[in-house]
């Protein structure tokens, strides 16, 4: 075994080893959609047009949204899954498309991100299922909302827990979700009493190991799928065998992993790179600032997927909160861009924390440029652009209209980095407020690079680039004059306040 950076946890050496294919073609992910992409059924037509420019520019994966009927139908952004097995195709939930489109639609935009070399990640969904067809009645113990782990009583309640998808009729696969399949539901129809009822019965107890938020975090909506139960267990890879058979997709973005039993998300994982023969590139959603517990779930999960830094989004937002009074030195702290680059998959802003939703923490317009350079431009971690951010986005909810505008420089950022972030780096985390860093480049791509940004007043840092005497250029435009390195290689680069500038060498 070999020790990792990280003192608490160990991975096996092979995992260590392997480059990911992400890393070694200098890949970028965009995160295709966001909570209030509208339902208008024309998200998967966008994927196939916009293919071949994302590509281009530098894209090459993209994660899209959930493809299968929601509870809400049309209005579902995707989490809310009844039928996995419906990608709009069956009339279920008073339509046959999704919110994003249809089946075919879905298909034709997969082909055309592969046809441009875009892979392409399923969003998967395994926590719950929503929108039953029928209700049963379970003997339940009701539990406490905060720790779910104290149980309050006995009760027999009426649960919406049958799910025979009539639409469908049973093409594709036959089976049925009954009481039984499940731990949990938060919903006594009998009663009309909204509480956490946990189900009673043979083998019948919480999921573990789950994130220990609220005792025990396996409930998190809906009815909770029971990880323990044999059907459950093998009707899930059955789905993942047909979907990945059905749709060609090239790995996935797994959903509120922290309540799912992490042993089971690993089984599943590796039973289908085995039965496919494939990387199937796995990152998972374990929402939390602390760095500790993402290192619990890839030690405890065998390094079998990467997962999202939430603690680096934290990093960007308080520091863009801050006017000024961040310490830059620190900005990595705390994160797994810095003890687990391999695992981590780095990002400034996604669906759940952009404006009106429940863990809303956008980072500031005017520090998106300097997160954005920090991600795509050095070495560490699989960075993710977002939707909004790139495209911008409109949109209204709970009385407030939002107008996200598209972040200044990320299409050339992206750019920036399929064409020049490339060879050793050398870090200059050293200053309160201007921090650094140069790659070297490599044969295939000889320029070198050199990123200074600043949330203070700006000014200038001396830097090392491996080219002596060569004249360097900021590619965003946002500094005028030319930089030259001295005989040993080095310059003093210069940033405006608030702002970033990449500057690139003109051999």
């Amino acid at each position: 075994m070999t020790k990792l950076k990280h003192p608490s946890f160990y991975l096996p050496f092979a995992l260590l080893l392997s480059t990911p294919a992400w890393a070694a073609q200098n890949g970028t992910m965009m995160q295709y959609f966001h909570w209030y992409t509208p339902n208008d059924g024309t998200l998967w037509t966008q994927v196939e047009h916009n293919a071949q420019a994302l590509s281009e520019n530098g894209i090459t994966a993209l994660w899209l949204p959930p493809a299968y009927k929601g509870a809400g139908g049309i209005n579902d952004v995707g989490y809310g899954v009844y039928d996995m097995y419906d990608l709009g195709e069956f009339a279920q939930k008073d339509t046959v498309r999704t919110k994003y489109g249809t089946k075919d639609q879905y298909l034709s935009a997969i082909e055309a991100a592969h046809k441009h070399n875009i892979q392409v990640y399923g969003d998967v969904v395994f926590n719950h299922r929503g929108g039953a067809d029928g209700k049963s009645w379970v003997d339940t113990k009701r539990v406490d909302w905060n720790n779910r782990n104290v149980e309050l009583g006995d009760k027999w309640i009426e649960a919406w827990v049958e799910f025979n998808f009539p639409g469908r009729n049973d093409k594709y696969s036959d089976f049925h979700w009954t009481w039984y399949h499940f731990d949990g539901v938060d919903w006594d129809d009998a009663g009309k009493e909204k509480a956490i009822f946990k189900f009673k019965g043979e083998g019948k107890a919480w999921d573990w190991e789950v994130s220990s938020e609220k005792g025990n975090y396996d409930y998190l909506m809906y009815a909770d799928l029971d990880m323990d139960h044999p059907e459950v267990k093998q009707e899930l890879k059955d789905w993942g065998e047909w979907y990945l058979k059905m749709t060609a997709v090239d790995g996935f973005r797994m959903d509120a992993v922290k309540h799912i039993k992490y042993q089971y998300l690993q089984e599943w994982i590796e039973y289908l790179r085995t039965k496919t023969g494939k990387e199937l590139f796995t990152v998972g959603e374990y929402w939390n600032y602390d760095v500790n517990n993402l290192h619990n779930f890839i030690s405890k999960t065998s390094g079998s997927m990467s997962l999202f830094d939430a603690p680096l989004h934290m990093n960007f937002y308080r520091a863009s909160r801050s006017g000024g009074s961040f310490d830059m030195r620190t900005i990595m702290d705390g994160t797994l861009m810095k003890d687990n680059p391999v695992k981590a998959v780095t990002l400034v802003e996604n669906h759940d924390t952009q404006p009106l939703q429940a863990l809303e923490s956008p980072v500031d317009w005017w520090f998106k440029p300097l997160a954005y350079a920090f991600i795509l431009l050095r070495e560490e971690g699989y960075p993710t652009i977002f939707y909004a951010d790139y495209y911008g986005a409109q949109y209204s909810d709970k009385g407030h209209h939002i107008n996200m505008a598209k972040v200044p420089y990320l299409e050339q950022l992206v750019r920036l980095r399929k064409d020049y972030a490339y060879g050793k780096q050398h870090s200059y985390l050293d200053h309160w407020d201007i921090i650094g860093w140069t790659r070297e480049g490599n044969t295939e791509h000889p320029n070198s690079l050199a990123v200074i940004m600043s949330d203070g007043p700006g000014g200038k840092k001396w830097m090392y680039t491996g080219s002596p005497s060569t004249r360097y250029t900021d590619q965003l435009g946002i500094r005028s004059e030319d930089v030259w390195t001295d005989a040993n290689g080095w310059a003093e680069f210069p940033v405006n306040g608030g702002s970033v500038s990449v500057w690139v060498s003109q051999k």
